[in-house]
């Protein structure tokens, strides 16, 4: 196993880093600044990295978008990342939708929409046998030399990041007759019904009601029963995995830096022992949680069996990293409680991310699934 970020992936976060760094004065810690860095971005063509070649991008994969969603952690800052490039782009270029979303993909690459995911359900999160129920209902339209299959869906989704603004949703249902797929929501379409839910971050959120919904054919069929559903959480889990990482590791480098310049009786805060036992823990979590990270994103990278490791990572990321950022916070003093200082960006953002993995509670369940411990 090596971890070590080859040419392209280092390549990815240096240009992510740098297009974030110039992105800085514009996400001042509001949801909205994050277009800026969202633009910047799409400028250094980072939002293209695992769209086909055919359709003008990159055609590269995991590895690489994760380094990007890594240092978009890292810069605390409110670029959709994890939304649109785990939870959409990649998903819909690995189920084989390339081609049929060409002209979505090509909009996100040039920064100018977004798509999303809709993981979780009332009391169901990350549901994995969704109430939400797709039914065929004919054929109208063509596609290519064919009729387009049509299908409606009715159900409800709850916490879908960025609904009201994403051009497309891809919504797991469970199909009249057995089975599971994802299929491919425009949010404007009649019967879907969208309001709005408070987020930590401010980040845009919304709950879906849909009432017949009008849809297209499941985005791909040849991954077998719960295949694609499996497709879209995996690619969530490594997203968020990668996330998470860089926001605790940006909240660990603000704080080392507080703690070397800010003085206390005469001496920097790092010299006191205390001090220094408590930023030493901050360490070991945000060590543990890249560490987690690294492994499930490069056996999902590299097709190898990622699962239990996704499982770990994501219960890692839940379980240690909110109470590593409560330290850090508590490291700052009263500084840490101004929105004005950028920690507080940090610690919303994971809040967002920790509860749209599920929370620590089901990631713990999940786990102890792999080992026979909980059904």
């Amino acid at each position: 196993m090596d971890f070590t970020p080859d040419e392209m992936q280092r390549t990815a976060a240096e240009l992510a880093a740098g297009a974030l760094a110039r992105a800085t004065g514009g996400d001042d810690g509001r949801a909205e600044g994050g277009a800026v860095a969202w633009r910047r971005l799409a400028d250094a063509g980072l939002l293209a990295l695992v769209v086909p070649e055919s359709l003008g991008g990159d055609g590269l994969g995991v590895a690489e978008t994760a380094a990007v969603v890594r240092e978009v952690g890292r810069a605390g800052s409110h670029a959709p990342a994890w939304a649109a490039l785990t939870l959409g782009v990649a998903p819909l270029v690995h189920l084989g939708a390339s081609e049929r979303c060409a002209g979505l993909l090509r909009a996100v690459s040039a920064g100018d929409a977004v798509v999303t995911a809709a993981l979780h359900e009332p009391s169901a999160p990350m549901v994995e046998r969704p109430a939400t129920v797709a039914t065929a209902t004919g054929a109208t339209g063509t596609v290519g030399a064919g009729p387009a299959e049509t299908w409606r869906l009715d159900g409800v989704k709850t916490a879908v990041p960025l609904a009201a603004e994403a051009e497309r949703i891809l919504v797991p249902a469970t199909v009249t007759g057995g089975g599971t797929a994802v299929f491919l929501l425009d949010p404007s379409a009649p019967g879907v019904h969208v309001t709005p839910a408070p987020t930590a971050s401010g980040t845009p959120e919304a709950v879906l009601r849909l009432d017949g919904a009008a849809t297209g054919p499941p985005l791909d069929e040849a991954c077998g029963p719960g295949g694609a559903v499996r497709v879209l959480h995996r690619h969530a889990l490594a997203g968020a995995a990668a996330f998470g990482d860089g926001l605790l590791a940006g909240a660990l480098a603000l704080t080392t830096q507080h703690l070397g310049t800010r003085e206390q009786f005469g001496r920097p805060l790092a010299t006191f022992q205390a001090v220094a036992q408590q930023v030493a823990d901050v360490y070991v979590a945000a060590r543990t949680v890249h560490l987690a990270a690294e492994s499930a994103v490069w056996r999902l990278a590299t097709g190898r069996d990622a699962d239990a490791d996704l499982d770990v990572a994501a219960y890692w990321l839940a379980e240690q990293a909110p109470p590593a950022m409560a330290t850090c916070h508590h490291l700052h003093g009263g500084i840490g409680l101004d929105e004005t200082y950028p920690l507080h960006r940090y610690s919303s953002l994971l809040k967002d991310l920790v509860r749209g993995i599920g929370g620590p509670s089901l990631r713990l369940d999940r786990v102890g699934a792999l080992t026979g411990g909980a059904a």
